[in-house]
């Protein structure tokens, strides 16, 4: 009984610990079913996530929606997977725990770089979490931003309680193209 409370605190962290260890092996066979698309489809892969979210029945049901901006272009198959795994957590994150009413992606195939932004109206992300990289315990954030760096991008995350969040990731053309001009 005198350590029941800590032996709780615990529990409860290497459940939310096992939690994250199966979504993310999800999330690998996942990437591993889409790295042999042959569309190369990064805009289909998001939507199917999205929709896989908002038929899973969490807290709040948003609408979501994604738009392709600029010509969709073929991405290196390895980037293509990083991007995606990035987008998968930001939108599990939107959907798990925002409480948002409306989800938006948008993809931007532009000339100098490759974009995707993931918006939501919801209940934002204490700046203490932000700036600690996430949740203690929680690899979301820290792991996100690894990523991108691996593909040579730049995420950035941009929140305000009560106003939402809006993660945007940002690579060069050159590194994200497939016979992309220099």
């Amino acid at each position: 009984p005198s350590g029941a409370f800590e032996s709780r605190k615990i529990l409860e962290a290497a459940a939310d610990l096992a939690s994250e260890a199966i979504t993310e092996g999800r999330d690998a066979v996942q990437g591993l079913r889409l790295s042999t698309i042959e569309e190369n489809d990064l805009a289909v892969a998001i939507r199917t996530v999205g929709e896989e979210l908002a038929a899973a029945g969490y807290q709040s049901s948003p609408a979501f929606e994604v738009v392709v901006q600029g010509r969709p272009r073929n991405l290196h198959p390895v980037l293509r997977d990083e991007v995606y795994r990035i987008g998968a957590e930001a939108l599990r994150n939107a959907f798990q725990h925002a409480r948002a009413r409306q989800v938006d992606v948008e993809i931007g195939y532009g000339e100098k770089e490759f974009t995707v932004h993931i918006r939501d109206d919801g209940k934002g992300i204490d700046r203490e979490v932000l700036s600690a990289d996430g949740r203690e315990g929680h690899f979301g954030l820290h792991g996100m931003r690894e990523r991108a760096e691996l593909v040579g991008g730049k995420l950035v995350v941009w929140s305000e309680l009560e106003s939402g969040s809006e993660v945007e990731l940002s690579i060069p053309a050159s590194r994200a193209y497939i016979n992309s001009p220099q």
